[in-house]
């Protein structure tokens, strides 16, 4: 028997013969700073050699090859050295750019990505493999390799088929679903049957969340998301029909542009680096859609008014495009306000740092709370409506009544919900609700 100098330690690792798990150590290498691998040599540094050094080192590289996934062969080599008439095999693996490096048949998972802990290589944690993906991909989600690499796109491929957009392996590529090297991208994650993002919605009677008559979580990939909501709440969406003289009306609670307008925009403008689920609450009065994370950095609630976009998912968002499911960055809100054009009560827009929330009001509802209060009140909602906001002088004047008789009237109207009081003293003035 020979010694020699060698010992395992973070950068350098011995083994006997060649076996499967020199994967692992040449993953722990390229994940971490690189290091030496030696076949022929025992743990204790005893040298055995190796019989057939040429077809060992065939066997290494194609098990690195065919086991390891992004390619990391053009970070290692593999030579042959002689020690005392024996032969070793040296494998020197560097730092890979692309980390973290997993075993094929066990993906981005702690199972599956090895780093380097002492002499030992070690299944790396969730949030490790994480940080190498925000370290290599940056840290745009949609770009981002997806942590499950076992995806399916049935859905996905039918939303396309229906819509006449080619849907190969050519189209995956160059919409970015994969990279260039067959790994799937989150934005591969949000359009596949796995996507773990999902919408919950909830059905509430009355106005408040105090009792719920129904409730659903939606899953899968986003497009199948897309028309399984739209279905789902077309359900609530009544049509009322009312006369005007001899002619029958018939109007939907909500407009059907809005209803989709606003389900397009939690699906697009999201933030999916959030766990969180998006949240559609359905009451009596209105419909709140909210989806996590708030206005992309530099815009606010007026640009979007105007139509400004700063899109937060330009991939994503270039796929619905396609698919011709939004006309063009920034149409969304206004679409929205434009269906709403003439009626009495507008939508309404609220952002906060970590969520955006789109309030759609039922009109019919609040056509039958306008059927049953007095002429002088509906001439007041009338005004707040023209106006934005009035103060209970501006009622006097325009009704020509009592101070008394004003304040009354504007008391029933915030009693029965209809207008809110806003400011104090002097400076109270009253907006619709």
């Amino acid at each position: 028997m020979f010694t020699t100098k060698y010992i395992e330690n973070s950068t350098v690792e011995l083994k006997r013969q060649v076996v499967e798990d020199i994967r692992k150590t040449v993953i722990a290498f390229a994940n971490t700073k690189g290091g030496i691998l030696y076949v022929g040599i025992d743990n204790d540094g005893t040298i055995v050699g190796v019989e057939d050094s040429d077809k060992e080192i065939l066997k290494i590289s194609n098990m690195i090859r065919d086991g390891i996934k992004p390619d990391v062969t053009m970070f290692v080599s593999c030579t042959r050295e002689a020690y005392e008439s024996r032969d070793i095999i040296k494998v020197v693996v560097q730092r890979g750019t692309e980390c973290p490096y997993y075993l094929t048949s066990k993906g981005l998972r702690p199972e599956g990505v090895f780093v380097r802990h002492g002499a030992s290589s070690v299944p790396a944690s969730e949030s490790a493999i994480r940080n190498m993906i925000v370290e290599t991909d940056g840290d745009s989600y949609e770009s981002m390799r997806s942590m499950n690499q076992e995806l399916t796109f049935d859905s996905a491929s039918m939303e396309f088929s229906i819509r006449k957009v080619p849907f190969g392996k050519n189209q995956l590529k160059t919409l970015q679903i994969v990279k260039e090297d067959g790994i799937y991208t989150n934005l591969g994650l949000l359009l596949s049957d796995q996507c773990v993002h999902t919408i919950k919605a909830a059905v509430f009677e009355g106005i408040d969340k105090s009792l719920f008559k129904d409730r659903r979580e939606f899953e899968g990939s986003l497009l199948k998301q897309l028309n399984d909501v739209f279905q789902y709440i077309s359900q609530f969406n009544r049509i009322r029909s009312e006369f005007s003289g001899l002619y029958r009306i018939d109007r939907m609670d909500y407009p059907e542009e809005a209803l989709r307008e606003s389900i397009l925009n939690v699906l697009v403008h999201r933030d999916y680096s959030f766990s969180s689920s998006a949240l559609i609450s359905i009451f009596d009065d209105r419909i709140e859609f909210v989806s996590i994370g708030g206005l992309v950095k530099g815009i606010s609630i007026s640009d979007i008014m105007l139509g400004i976009s700063a899109t937060r998912n330009e991939r994503l968002a270039n796929i619905f495009y396609r698919l011709a499911l939004i006309e063009a960055y920034g149409t969304g809100i206004p679409k929205i306000l434009n269906s709403y054009k003439g009626f009495a009560v507008q939508p309404k827009f609220e952002a906060t740092d970590h969520a955006f929330k789109i309030t759609l009001p039922n009109q019919n509802a609040l056509k039958e709370t306008i059927g049953t209060i007095s002429e002088e009140e509906q001439q007041i909602i009338e005004m707040a409506q023209k106006q934005g906001k009035l103060k209970r002088k501006d009622v006097e004047d325009e009704l020509n009544i009592s101070q008394t008789l004003s304040g009354r009237l504007l008391r029933n109207l915030v009693h029965e919900g209809t207008l809110q009081v806003m400011g104090k003293g002097k400076n109270t003035y009253y907006v619709i609700k």
